[in-house]
Formats: C-alpha cells, sequence, structure tokens
C-alpha cells in the first residue's frame, strides 16, 4: 500500500515548534526567577523554613486549581487558555521587578509569597493546556519521540535558566535578574501567539462539573501502572528533592549566587543528556525496571550530595540524579499521553499536574520544614534514605509495573 502523504505535516511541524520555543522561554524565566527569589529570601531571612514556604505559596493555589484547570482545558480551546496563563506569570516577574526596584522586598518578604501564590493559579491553568494542545499538534504514532524532545527541550531551559539567574543576580544585582525574567516571558508569550492550532476539544460529555473533575481521578484509578508511576515519583521526589535547600548548600560550599545558579542547573544537565539520547533511541525494552533502578539512583545520589563537601562532587552528584530523574519523566510522561483518551487529556494532565505539584512544591516546604527541626544535611539524608524506601514497597506493591516491557504507542 502506497504511503499516504499528510497534507498537514509542515503546519504541524510549525505548531508544535512554536509550542517547544514558547515552552523552553517561560521554563528558562521560571527556572532563572526560582534562583533569584531563593537566594533573595534567604540572604534577608537566614532562615531555612523561609525557603519551604516559596514551595508552599506555589503548591496551595496550584492543586486548589489544577483539576478545574483540567477541567477547562477539555472544555475550551487550549491555545487561548495557555496565552492567558503565560500573561499571568509575565505580570508575576514584573511584579517581583517592581517590589525589588521600590525597596519593598527588602522590608516585607511576604510580597514574594503572594507573587509566587498567583503564579502558582496561572501555571495552574498553563500545564494541563499545553499538555493537551502539543497532544494535539502531534500524530499518535510519534509521541514517544515528541514527549522525549519536549522533556529534553524542557532540561536545557533548566539549564540555562538557573545559571542565567544566578550569574545575572551575582554580576547585576536582583532587578536586572528580573528584567531579564520579564524580557524572556514576553518572547515566551509571543511564540504561543504565533502557534495557528486552534482546534477545540470535543465535549463528549453532558454532565456536572463536578463528576467532569472526578473522571481524570478515575481514570488514572482505574489505571494500576499509570497510577503505580505517579505515585513512585510523588513520594521519592517529595521525600528525596535537596533543590529547595540549595541557597544553604551554595553557602556551605562557599559560592555564591553564581554558584548557587550551577548547582540548580546540574540536574537539568543530567537531564537533557538522558533526553537527548532517549529521543535518539527506539522504545525502551525493560521500562519497568529502568524505572525503577533511575528512581534507586536518584535517592543514592540525593544521599551522597548531603554528604559531599566539594562543589565539584555536589556538581557532579546532582547531574546523575537529573539523568536519573528524567528517566522517570520520560516513562511517565509516554504512559500519560499513550493510555489517556484525548477528551480526557486535560483532565488527566490536570491530576498529573497535581502529583507533580505535591512532589515538587510540597517537597520544598517538607525541606525547608525538615531542615529546620533536624538541620540541613540531616534533612537531606533522611529524605533519601526515604526514596529508597519508596522505590523498595512500590515494587513490592505493584507488580505489573515492575514487570512492565515495551511501551506500545498504536
Amino acid at each position: 500500500m502506497a504511503a499516504t502523504h499528510d497534507p498537514y505535516a509542515a503546519l504541524r511541524v510549525k505548531n508544535f515548534l512554536w509550542l517547544i520555543v514558547s515552552y523552553a522561554m517561560s521554563t528558562v524565566a521560571r527556572e532563572g526567577q526560582i534562583v533569584v527569589v531563593g537566594w533573595q529570601v534567604y540572604a534577608i531571612t537566614k532562615d531555612p523554613l523561609s525557603l519551604g514556604l516559596i514551595g508552599l505559596a506555589e503548591a496551595l493555589p496550584f492543586i486548589a486549581v489544577a483539576l478545574y484547570a483540567g477541567h477547562v482545558a477539555d472544555r475550551m480551546p487550549r491555545r487561548p487558555i495557555a496565552i492567558a496563563g503565560t500573561f499571568g506569570m509575565l505580570l508575576s516577574a514584573v511584579a517581583l521587578l517592581l517590589f525589588t526596584t521600590t525597596g519593598m522586598i527588602e522590608r516585607h518578604v511576604w510580597p514574594i509569597y503572594l507573587v509566587i501564590f498567583l503564579s502558582g493559579i496561572a501555571r495552574s491553568f498553563t500545564r494541563p493546556a499545553f499538555t493537551a494542545l502539543s497532544a494535539e499538534v502531534v500524530t499518535r504514532d510519534i509521541y514517544v519521540n515528541a514527549v522525549a524532545w519536549r522533556s529534553s527541550t524542557w532540561q536545557l531551559a533548566a539549564v540555562i535558566g538557573p545559571a542565567l539567574g544566578g550569574l545575572t543576580y551575582g554580576f547585576a544585582g536582583p532587578a536586572a535578574a528580573y528584567a531579564a525574567v520579564s524580557v524572556l516571558m514576553v518572547i515566551a508569550l509571543g511564540a504561543l501567539w504565533l502557534v495557528t492550532h486552534k482546534a477545540r476539544p470535543q465535549v463528549l460529555e453532558d454532565i456536572p462539573i463536578s463528576q467532569s473533575l472526578r473522571l481524570g481521578i478515575r481514570f488514572i484509578w482505574n489505571e494500576p501502572m499509570l497510577l503505580a508511576a505517579m505515585t513512585l515519583d510523588l513520594f521519592s521526589v517529595l521525600f528525596g528533592g535537596a533543590v529547595a535547600l540549595l541557597p544553604i548548600f551554595a553557602q556551605l560550599l562557599g559560592a555564591g549566587p553564581q554558584g548557587l545558579g550551577l548547582l540548580r542547573a546540574a540536574p537539568a544537565v543530567g537531564s537533557l543528556v538522558t533526553g537527548m539520547f532517549v529521543a535518539h533511541r527506539p522504545p525502551m525494552k525493560r521500562a519497568g525496571p529502568a524505572l525503577f533502578i533511575a528512581v534507586a539512583i536518584f535517592g543514592a545520589t540525593t544521599i551522597a550530595f548531603a554528604l559531599s563537601r566539594s562543589f565539584a562532587l555536589s556538581m557532579v552528584l546532582l547531574t546523575v540524579g537529573g539523568m536519573a530523574d528524567n528517566v522517570s519523566v520520560i516513562i511517565r510522561g509516554t504512559l500519560l499521553q499513550v493510555m489517556t483518551p484525548d477528551h480526557l487529556l486535560g483532565r488527566v494532565s490536570s491530576v498529573n499536574q497535581v502529583f507533580i505539584g505535591a512532589s515538587n512544591e510540597i517537597g520544598a516546604f517538607e525541606s525547608g520544614v525538615t531542615a529546620k527541626l533536624m538541620g540541613t544535611v540531616p534533612a537531606v539524608l533522611f529524605g533519601g534514605v526515604m526514596t529508597l524506601v519508596v522505590v523498595a514497597v512500590t515494587m513490592w506493591r505493584a507488580p505489573a509495573l515492575r514487570r512492565m516491557r515495551e511501551i506500545h504507542t498504536e
């Protein structure tokens, strides 16, 4: 049979590229902003709990709104939602710039938490809309490669963002860093505006909103492998993440904001290497075992990082941890897009974002509280050990995931 020609192939490529550009620029901006906010807050307060409160300020609105945001992404055109959310994040960056230039942050830290709270709401709408939109513009047979390329783009942006934020803060000050973040968000918004895909999701259910929200949760609950993969990621990052405490480790290692930017970028360097490798390889033949091995490596590198007093060794450990973590990201992302029907992608993606938001931002809060109670190094050691415990328990409780081989995309 002769191969069929896709008349929309060029348009699909163009739209996907603009989405990737927008995703990359917004990620560079956000990751750079995180470094600036973390160093600025800790320099003022000298309290590890203040770093945890940054994560909590972002997590609470994000988790509260995420399910509704997924419902909206399945009922309304996804492109305008993504544009509105990106514009909200731009306003947050501008607000931080104004608070810094007026000196308000030097007198009160609470404006930072307020801005982060509001940006969490914007981000909760942007993520499911973007995930569903990126799935719309590519064909199903290239989902695995698309997820790998999107993940690699995120990781490259996550390398550039912290380094840019730390270097700009160190050499030009926080105001210049926030100005750079604002410019990058403008570019992200412009790239998203150039996406011409305007397909409206088909509404298949005429049901109350409460029942619609439950559909995404029920779908994941009834897919044991997807639920296990998401739960593994949730608890491993919840306990094992040392990222929120990096401003303290940067000082312990004798580094300034420039060093903090490099430490923050190191996991993304490792993730980028993994993503580029997977993007050029056929599907994993033993995806389940690879997932558990990767998360175990992540926990082990977290323990070693807590004990390291060498900046170079700490960079290497964070890089290896990032390589392992991205294996989990790619497998989970591929499972989500392959197993989820198109009309549920927004809601299922929003549930996934709740898992991610809980693990990253609530994990940052947990790290801050634990560091306040136990000390910084014991807190990270505890988190690494608990990650290994989570791996062991999940392997025992999820045999289907443990035995999973190649992920089929057809």
